[in-house]
């Protein structure tokens, strides 16, 4: 998917990824890679928050919407914390084009575990 990591904190993990390699058949984005990246990118952020507990995160709800496309070009994903619990994390995960449009809003809640 070409994803890379820019910023990593409990208070923000932001990535960045292509749409090229990552178009559907009509030449857009696909919907499953924006969901499937934002998906990673808030699971990251509530891993890095579970690990201030000595814990880990498993996903256990998201969902999405998706208000554009592109079809070309970078897309920016940044994930900020909604509620950082002991149990459950929240995380909004907004998915922007380089030229500033929102293309898609993502809410993933995870499940704070004990780690194996």
């Amino acid at each position: 998917m070409g994803v890379k990591i820019l910023e990593q904190s409990v208070e923000r993990v932001v990535a960045t990824m292509p749409v090229e390699g990552n178009r559907q058949s009509f030449g857009l984005l696909h919907g499953g890679a924006s969901l499937a990246v934002g998906e990673a990118v808030g699971s990251w952020a509530a891993v890095i928050h579970a690990s201030t507990l000595g814990k880990t995160a498993v996903g256990v709800d998201v969902s999405a919407t998706h208000h554009k496309s592109a079809r070309e070009g970078m897309v920016t994903i940044t994930a900020t914390p909604i509620h950082l619990g002991g149990t459950l994390t929240t995380h909004e995960v907004v998915l922007t084009h380089d030229d500033g449009t929102r293309l898609c809003s993502l809410r993933i809640t995870n499940l704070i575990i004990d780690r194996r």
